[in-house]
Order: structure tokens, then C-alpha cells, then sequence
């Protein structure tokens, strides 16, 4: 994660067991990543069952929610970085961004340009600020945008936490606008049947088993 998991697409507002039947309920897709996201919360700490995950959070209307908001365990975006084997002279863009914290790491540990993209204007403040604490804001770009009609030419690097269904969406535009030999990463979910060039698993230090797949763009365009 525009990422499940992690990105901005919508915030819980209800306690954590009523947000996920609601998860079952939005579809097959997502009910199928339920257990990621239960991963994730106990992984990063965040309230349990009965508590309140925060308010509902204002997102640009025209935009599609393409998965709930879990921030990425900082271990997954360092791995997510070095599977791309990002470097200075990459541009890193992660779709649905949310609080920031992969252009940041991206910036901040190679000297990469980062930039985010995320519908909800809450994340797109938080990153902003996460980035001027980090003395990265020369170095990254936050965007209020819909990753669905976000100009990527100039990306080297795309980081997703999104779901299948919503990597699915992404996958003809991502073919279509990347230079050959750009690189895709996705954390926890596929592309459908373009297989990765590399899939890494790895076991975190909560015990979670995560999985990133990573693509090489190739100049083909995949619909």
C-alpha cells in the first residue's frame, strides 16, 4: 500500500471485529486478505477488538477505495526496499501511501527520490510531516491523487500493498507507462497470472509469515 493494506484508502471506525465482518462483506477479494490485515494490526500494536481505530477520514470522493488502511511493519518496507535493490538514482512511488514511511525509508536509507500517492488528505498531512521530522523532505513528494490515474512515467520503483483484485486494476497501467527494466514490488498479494521474478518469504518478529513479490517490467503490456 491506494494500500492493503497500508495505504490510504479508508480508515476503521469501528471496533476491529465489526470492521472486519464488514471486510467479508465488501467481497470475496477482501475477505481473502482478512487475515493479512489481522497480521498487520497485531504486528504494529494497533488497538484490538472493542476499540476504536480512529475516525473516519475524509478521502477524495472520485477516487476508488483499492484497500483498507494498515500501515506496513517498518521490517516488510525495508525488505520491500532491498528486493528492488533501490538506489539513489531510483524514484520510488508507492501507491497508496499512507502515512509515508516507504518513500521516506527510500529517501532517507539509499538516497532515492520518493513519491506517495494517496486519496485521503489525513495521510498525505501525516506523511508530509513524517518526512520534514526524517530531514527528507527535499527528497520526496506526497500527492492527493488516485493511483488509477497517477502519471508514473517517471517511476523506477512501484511499492503496492493493495489487494489482488486492485493489483489487477493497476497491472495495464503500470506495464503500459513503466521504462523497461522499472521495478514492481507488492506486499502480500499477486498479479494475477504474470508471475514475479522473485518472491520472497520470510518470517517477521511477530511470527507472521509475509510474502513480496517482485516484477520487472519488461516493455510488455499486460491488460
Amino acid at each position: 500500500m491506494l494500500a492493503p493494506m497500508r495505504t490510504g484508502v479508508f480508515r476503521v471506525a469501528v471496533p476491529l471485529t465489526a470492521a472486519l465482518i464488514g471486510l467479508f462483506a465488501l467481497g470475496t477479494e477482501v475477505a481473502d486478505s482478512t487475515a493479512v490485515l489481522v497480521q498487520t494490526v497485531a504486528a504494529e500494536g494497533l488497538p484490538g477488538a472493542g476499540t476504536e481505530v480512529g475516525r473516519q477520514a475524509q478521502k477524495r470522493p472520485d477516487s476508488p477505495n483499492l484497500a483498507p488502511y494498515v500501515p506496513t511493519p517498518q521490517l516488510v518496507v525495508d525488505r520491500m526496499l532491498q528486493l528492488a535493490a533501490v538506489t539513489k538514482n531510483d524514484v520510488v512511488y508507492d501507491l497508496g501511501c499512507g502515512d509515508g514511511r516507504i518513500p521516506i525509508t527510500a529517501a532517507k536509507n539509499f538516497g532515492a527520490r520518493g513519491v506517495g500517492v494517496d486519496i485521503d488528505p489525513q495521510r498525505i498531512a501525516e506523511a508530509n510531516a513524517n518526512a520534514k521530522q526524517a530531514g527528507v523532505a527535499h527528497l520526496v513528494t506526497f500527492k492527493l491523487q488516485d493511483a488509477l490515474t497517477t502519471d508514473l512515467s517517471d517511476a523506477t520503483v512501484v511499492t503496492l500493498y493493495l489487494l489482488s483484485a486492485s493489483n489487477l486494476k493497476l497491472r495495464p497501467i503500470l506495464t503500459k507507462q513503466l521504462k523497461p527494466g522499472a521495478r514492481i514490488v507488492s506486499h502480500a498479494f499477486s498479479m494475477g497470472d504474470w508471475q514475479p521474478d522473485k518472491v520472497d518469504t520470510f518470517t517477521d518478529t511477530t511470527s507472521n509469515t509475509r510474502t513480496l513479490y517482485l516484477w520487472k517490467t519488461d516493455g510488455k503490456v499486460r491488460p
